[in-house]
């Protein structure tokens, strides 16, 4: 039987950057009296917060709720009525500047320049590096429509493979593209979870919307969990009804 609920955050639980819907709080605390939940992602834990803990209702059971901000190389859990931090699996300073200045001479090799940005575009999420094409402050609607088929961060990504061959580099959400130790992904994050968790991958069910191959949720599918793919949050609400009646 299932024990634990993982998910996918932009585009699955929410819309990207986005705070969850009443709805989808209510659901997700239907889900957490009957199974361990988990959200993985490459926000950072400010996102995090934003989104997904400071939108649950009072009725939720929070012990059972595991986040983890920038693919999995963070874990924080509800502790002594807070959240803590379990892990950080932070970048040093020197790997820090070679990431940020590959970003750099990618984006000007590349051309791959938008007419118009909202904030900044490279962001350093500590145990994560994100490339955000449009900016960190986009309206999702521009982001929708930059690339929907992946193709201009593909050529983006392929020229930071050549620049920073030792490490991780994956496209995420709708414009980003993020920078992890090697062997950073959802399916690395997932077997962090359970170590931490104690509840084995035959287990966890993982729900996203990039369950394909090239797609940032493929991961899981890959490590043998049982996946559902959704369009969209309204897809999740769905498969959360589901599960929840079967659960009970």
């Amino acid at each position: 039987m299932i024990a634990l609920v993982a998910f996918d955050l932009d585009g699955t639980l929410a819309e990207s950057k986005q705070p969850l819907k009443d709805t989808m709080g209510e659901a997700l605390a239907d889900l957490l009296s009957v199974a361990n939940v988990a959200v993985i992602s490459g926000g950072d834990w400010s996102q995090f917060r934003k989104q997904v803990a400071s939108r649950l209702p009072a009725r939720a059971d929070l012990s059972k709720l595991w986040l983890m901000p920038t693919t999995g190389t963070k874990l924080y859990t509800h502790k002594n009525a807070d959240w803590q931090a379990v892990y950080a699996e932070l970048f040093s300073d020197d790997e820090r500047k070679k990431i940020i200045a590959a970003f750099e001479a990618s984006l000007e090799a590349t051309g791959f320049k938008p007419e118009q940005t909202w904030g900044e575009r490279i962001e350093d999420r500590g145990s994560q590096i994100t490339f955000s094409a449009l900016g960190q402050e986009a309206p999702v609607a521009a982001k929708e429509v930059w690339d929907p088929d992946f193709a201009k961060r593909k050529v983006i990504q392929a020229d930071l493979h050549k620049r920073l061959p030792d490490l991780s580099i994956n496209m995420g959400g709708a414009t980003s593209i993020d920078i992890t130790q090697k062997g950073v992904d959802k399916g690395y994050g997932l077997k962090k979870l359970r170590d931490a968790s104690g509840i084995p991958l035959e287990r966890m069910m993982f729900i996203g919307d990039a369950i394909f191959p090239g797609g940032n949720d493929y991961p899981a599918k890959e490590l043998g969990l049982e996946t559902v793919h959704v369009k969209d949050p309204d897809g999740t609400l769905a498969a959360i009804a589901a599960i929840v009646a079967c659960l009970r």
